[in-house]
């Protein structure tokens, strides 16, 4: 109410508008000293949002996140909006039917999704498919992660007992029995593969596939992509697709998928040179000595705009190399420690390579980065300070303010090199 109609509040509306959805406006922050909500019902007419007591038919709210004011008023126009507009109204008593909303792999649970029910009831026990995958339903959890054991319509609830993972956005259905679920998911993978095949198609990095493209010896860049979540990868596949490059040249996505890269993802790069992304995970021992052996490129990213960035400028043959991370080695974390000194210290055994003090560090859990760009700064050899220490060899790590360092943890240190220009 003091900034006025903001960037990203018009960026709202239009996403809203362009799905047709009934809005109700909250007017935020009205407790504040020059709040003005009258002027936001004023701006918001230019862009169709006629407030009621102005004659319009949009009901507008004014609250105070900060002090929980007119809370209980915009959940009454929400309730009375969606009532007026929508027709929400569902079957309980029949097979249930949904959305994925959400997906990850847990170490220790599998494959575990967030769904939302839209029809019907789903419940313990059910055999269900979801995108491609199936399974039966082993355990739902609500949203505060209390056990239930059924779920009705308009209630998410993550469920464990799916085989793989799903995508985000993927609809979900209650089969008779397992074998008529598997079928299913089988018809369905197939249809995706086919599809993906039909957008898509050798062992290039993105500096080779410049050079290649501009010597007309491809005509296509091949993608793996390999996220820690599924929205994540579902949004970057998404919008490496709205990349728009000159016909002579293609970008295929032949396959994506959530969880470490593995080396069945190396061997599918090495067949089909394909370059694989890997965002916010990293690849396990196996999948990085074999694309080392075959020299498959694997990039690593944690911002999504540098994905874009990176293959945008190689398609279009702009891709200046300059450095390249250098492994130096990977330590398993075996205690944990506290110093005063030097705060959290990860007691370490070396499995390869070498720990050097200064050099760049990421810790990684069950293959999925958890710290990156982080820094060796203090390293010890039981209480001796050390410059190296190398593989087969026991140390304390020290990574200056980060606390997050658990036990079975790798952390991986690495350097900066210059890549020599093709």
């Amino acid at each position: 109410a003091d900034d006025g109609v903001m960037p990203q509040t018009i960026e709202a509306l239009n996403h809203a508008q362009a799905a047709q959805v009934p809005i109700v406006v909250a007017v935020n922050k009205v407790d504040k000293e020059g709040a003005n909500p009258s002027k936001i019902r004023q701006q918001l007419t230019e862009f169709g949002l006629v407030a009621e007591e102005f004659g319009g038919d949009v009901m507008f709210v004014d609250v105070s996140a900060l002090k929980g004011n007119g809370i209980d008023k915009l959940l009454d126009a929400v309730l009375l909006t969606a009532d007026a507009a929508l027709d929400l109204r569902a079957n309980p008593d029949k097979a249930a039917r949904g959305v994925a909303i959400e997906a990850n792999l847990d170490k220790g649970r599998g494959s575990v999704a967030t769904v939302l029910i839209q029809s019907g009831t789903l419940s313990v026990g059910d055999a269900i498919v979801a995108g491609s995958a199936h399974g039966r339903v082993r355990a739902m959890f609500d949203e505060n992660g209390d056990a239930v054991t059924s779920a009705t319509p308009s209630r998410p609830v993550q469920v464990l007992g799916l085989q793989s993972v799903p995508r985000a956005g993927d609809t979900f259905v209650v089969a008779d029995d397992e074998r008529q679920a598997r079928q299913i998911a089988e018809k369905r993978e197939a249809a995706d593969r086919n599809a993906l095949l039909a957008k898509t198609r050798k062992k290039l990095s993105l500096e080779d596939f410049t050079k290649a493209l501009q010597d007309g010896k491809v005509e296509s860049l091949n993608l793996i992509i390999k996220g820690d979540v599924s929205g994540a990868v579902e949004a970057l596949e998404d919008s490496l697709l709205k990349i728009e490059v000159d016909d002579s040249v293609q970008l295929r996505i032949i396959h994506r998928g959530v969880g470490a890269i593995t080396e069945s993802d190396v061997n599918l790069a090495t067949v089909d040179s394909a370059v694989i992304i890997g965002f916010n995970v990293r690849p396990d021992n196996k999948a990085k000595e074999r694309a080392d052996r075959e020299g498959v490129d694997i990039r690593h990213y944690t911002v999504i705009y540098n994905v874009l960035d990176d293959i945008e400028s190689s398609l279009k043959g702009m891709l200046k190399p300059e450095y390249e991370e250098a492994q130096l080695g990977t330590a398993e974390v075996r205690e944990v420690f506290k110093s005063s000194k030097f705060g959290l210290i990860a007691g370490s055994y070396v499995r390869s390579g070498l720990m050097r003090r200064n050099a760049m560090a990421r810790v990684l859990r069950n293959g999925e980065v958890i710290g990156e760009n982080l820094k060796v700064e203090s390293l010890k050899r039981f209480k001796d300070d050390a410059t190296e220490v190398k593989a087969d060899y026991e140390c304390g790590i020290g990574l200056g303010d980060f606390n997050d360092v658990k036990v079975d943890d790798v952390i991986e240190t690495y350097e900066m090199v210059e890549k020599p220009r093709t």
